[in-house]
């Protein structure tokens, strides 16, 4: 995020300031309550898929085919713990970098309120995360040693333009592929609720890291330009291996090995990798912001064909 005067002359974009406004008064006519938005009383449906069946990850391979449907079911459910997980994961982090960005900010600006408000939104998702986690009857998974080492340094280093960029792939990825699924009829109500609130309030958040990019490069020299276009690349092997190891398929019951060979050379996944990655991959080459190095990382973590 930027302290950087704002430069209006050269671009039709409003200020950072006013649609940090207007972001605001969005968040005051539509904004949820997850405590009181879900139905946590409400049973979980017997036969219902926890993540529709074409984003699990060995979907279309010989190992699905050989699953039963119990299996398939609970192996969605623990994907569905995954990805969860890795949310929490992500939003903790950046709050944590949104926090130190506020002690440069005017506190009385609308863009530090706006900051504000976004991390109480953060917040709220963090706890629907969890709490949806519990519903399903799954377990969180934890994150390795050397992975809380880096988040806990990553909120320092995360700045101006990086931080931005770094939100955008922590959101809009997952963005994606949440308005692709949530209207699935299999998908449990509690899953499907959990999607409508986040893709609603991530929104917001999806403008206002984009609208803080194209600000940020209006000013930003040739090499920072060159680092955020090279760097924000680490984000595909990152991604990848959170969302797809052994531990998933241990809990989902099956032979872990067989399961992480054929879930990461599975085309139909690696698919759903590239259309999920894809409006962000337009956004970051319209800004010059895909450089050759994240390329090639994006490609070979599978989210760029």
């Amino acid at each position: 995020m930027t302290t950087a005067p704002e430069r209006t002359h050269r671009t039709s974009r409003p200020p950072m300031t006013q649609v940090a406004g207007r972001l605001i008064n969005g968040s005051v006519r539509r904004s949820y309550e997850p405590a009181v938005a879900i139905d946590w009383d409400a049973p979980l449906v017997e036969g219902k898929y926890f993540l529709p069946k074409e984003v699990i990850s060995l979907y279309g391979t010989a190992y699905w085919e050989e699953l039963t449907e119990e299996q398939r079911i609970e192996l969605s459910r623990q994907e569905l713990a995954n990805v969860l997980s890795v949310g929490l994961w992500f939003e903790n982090i950046l709050n944590r970098g949104l926090l130190l960005q506020l002690l440069r900010e005017d506190p009385a600006s609308p863009f530090a309120h706006y900051v504000l408000t976004e991390m109480g939104d953060e917040c709220r998702h963090m706890t629907m995360f969890g709490k949806v986690i519990d519903r399903v009857g799954a377990r969180p998974f934890r994150m390795r040693f050397a992975d809380r080492v880096m988040a806990s340094a990553l909120p320092h280093f995360l700045r101006g333009s990086l931080l931005w960029v770094g939100a955008l792939i922590g959101e809009e990825i997952f963005d994606a592929q949440q308005r692709r699924i949530m209207g699935d009829p299999e998908l449990q109500p509690v899953v499907a609720q959990l999607m409508r609130i986040h893709v609603t309030e991530e929104a917001r958040h999806i403008r206002f890291a984009r609208e803080g990019v194209v600000h940020r490069m209006q000013d930003a020299s040739r090499f920072e330009r060159f680092l955020v276009a090279n760097l924000q690349g680490i984000g595909g092997p990152v991604m990848q291996r959170a969302l797809v190891h052994k531990g998933i398929y241990h809990r989902a019951g099956l032979d872990a090995d067989r399961a992480l060979r054929e879930a990461r050379a599975n085309p139909h996944h690696r698919e759903m990798a590239v259309v999920g990655f894809a409006p962000l991959a337009a956004f970051l080459e319209e800004n010059g912001l895909m450089g050759r190095v994240a390329r090639r990382m994006w490609q070979r973590a599978g989210f760029l064909p």
